[in-house]
């Protein structure tokens, strides 16, 4: 089996203070384990050391973002988290700078990465309903995808070599949640996911 780190990257605010995205975390932590994988989990807003956390994605062979998406991206604070922390590891140990090189100055920018052995999994919650995405009538999105949203997320994540697995949603819950059909659909993203992953490491 393998390590995985897990990052509630939630922002608490009074209106909105966490909660399902807490849960969805606890619920990755324990079905996880159950699987027979080794788990960390790190919950941003409660602090964090940066060379702690730069040795956990070190461990790791999976690391899921678990966060709520605010204003079209991650909480500050987890933007923060990243911010520190994927910068302190530019180092060498998450990349060698940008993968340019002073013979060839202008290609194969953002190709310095080095965590080519691990994957990442984006797991978020929406306030936007299902109905938004997908749909090129629907005005907003315009036809726009969950992961086009979340493209930010996945190029910082390609920045240092690591390997998308598939992007679990909650949508619409503020305002029509649908909390247990949610839980249900992550334990069988989860199971189906992670078998998999382990199928391909195997």
């Amino acid at each position: 089996m393998s390590n995985i780190l897990i990052l509630n990257g939630t922002q608490p605010y009074e209106a909105a203070p966490g909660a399902l995205n807490s849960s969805l975390t606890e619920q990755a932590s324990t079905q996880l384990r159950t699987l027979g994988h080794d788990v960390r989990v790190t919950t941003v807003a409660e602090g964090y050391d940066v060379d702690t956390e730069v040795a956990n994605h070190l461990w790791a062979d999976t690391v899921i973002m678990q966060f709520p998406v605010n204003w079209m991206g991650v909480p500050w604070v987890f933007k923060k988290y990243m911010d520190e922390v994927y910068t302190s590891a530019m180092d060498g140990r998450f990349a060698h700078g940008d993968g340019r090189t002073s013979d060839a100055p202008k290609s194969n920018y953002g190709m310095g990465g080095v965590l080519h052995d691990k994957s990442y999994m984006l797991s978020v919650t929406f306030n936007a309903p299902v109905e938004a995405f997908n749909n090129p009538t629907e005005p907003f999105f315009a036809g726009d995808s969950v992961d086009d949203l979340l493209k930010p997320l996945h190029l910082t994540a390609k920045f240092m070599a690591m390997k998308p697995l598939p992007t679990f949603a909650a949508f619409d819950v503020m305002k029509n949640p649908t909390i247990e059909a949610d839980f249900a659909r992550f334990q069988t993203h989860l199971n189906s996911t992670f078998a998999e992953a382990d199928d391909v490491a195997a």
